[in-house]
């Protein structure tokens, strides 16, 4: 799995979240250094803010999904603080994301959802 948010701090706590639930992760405070790894590391899951300078994750999600495609895989799941509205989830759909999660998401939920996605592939 791989995390992207441009703040540290949510990064190592989503990776501590996910490695105590036994999942490789991997993360990043840097857009162009998420799609970089995701082009190596090849994530079965991105979990990603939306909200980054330089470059948004509606970004990564469309470039995510121009390279490799509509697949099942990887899951994308976006996660804000920001943009909770309606239209931001269709715009999260639009460009690509699977999920659209609102910060402070319950740890539980995010687990659920990438539990899920085992049996999609």
């Amino acid at each position: 799995m791989l995390v992207v948010d441009d703040e540290p701090d949510t990064v190592q706590t989503l990776m501590e979240i996910l490695r105590a639930e036994g999942y490789d992760v991997r993360g990043h405070s840097s857009a162009m250094e998420a799609l970089r790894t995701i082009e190596e590391f090849d994530p079965d899951v991105v979990i990603s803010d939306i909200a980054m300078p330089l470059m948004t994750g509606w970004d990564i999600a469309k470039r995510v999904r121009a390279t490799l495609g509509m697949k099942m895989r990887p899951l994308l799941i976006a996660i804000t603080g920001r943009y909770t509205k309606g239209a931001d989830k269709v715009l999260s759909t639009m460009s690509g994301f699977d999920y659209h999660l609102t910060k402070p998401c319950d740890p539980a939920d995010l687990i659920a959802l990438v539990e899920n996605a085992k049996y999609l592939r």
